[in-house]
């Protein structure tokens, strides 16, 4: 018999295994992707009843909620198709966005201001 072990490696090389990528991880991808759409319809839903019950000013917002809307649509799409090829490349690094939410909170919040200084104006 032989003293010597059955795996034998050469010091400083390291073996490179596949990173297994678990399905839960696309699904989260996609639910979080629905949960931005669902937000989007929400706001759209906003928007078309300021349009239909609001009068000159409430049809001015309802753009602004619109625009808001469609581009939170875009935005959602872009980050799930970004997100679902750093999972397939097996891409290491946070998969989370900071920017995304921030950037919405403050574009509702200019859309509400400016809905309350047209009524305050006019």
């Amino acid at each position: 018999m032989s003293t010597q072990p059955l795996l034998q490696t050469t010091p400083g090389k390291r073996i490179a295994l596949p990173v297994r990528v678990e399905p839960k991880v696309f699904f989260a991808n996609e639910r979080t992707f629905l949960s931005w759409l669902s937000f989007a319809v929400v706001l759209g839903g906003l928007s078309v009843g300021l349009l239909n019950f609001g009068d000159r000013i409430g049809k001015i917002s309802a753009g602004l909620f619109t625009i808001v809307a469609i581009g939170t649509m875009g935005y959602a799409l872009g980050i799930y198709h970004w997100r679902a090829s750093a999972i397939r490349r097996r891409g290491s690094g946070p998969y989370d966005d900071r920017l995304g939410p921030t950037i919405l909170c403050f574009v509702l919040l200019a859309a509400i201001i400016t809905n309350f200084v047209l009524r305050m104006l006019f």
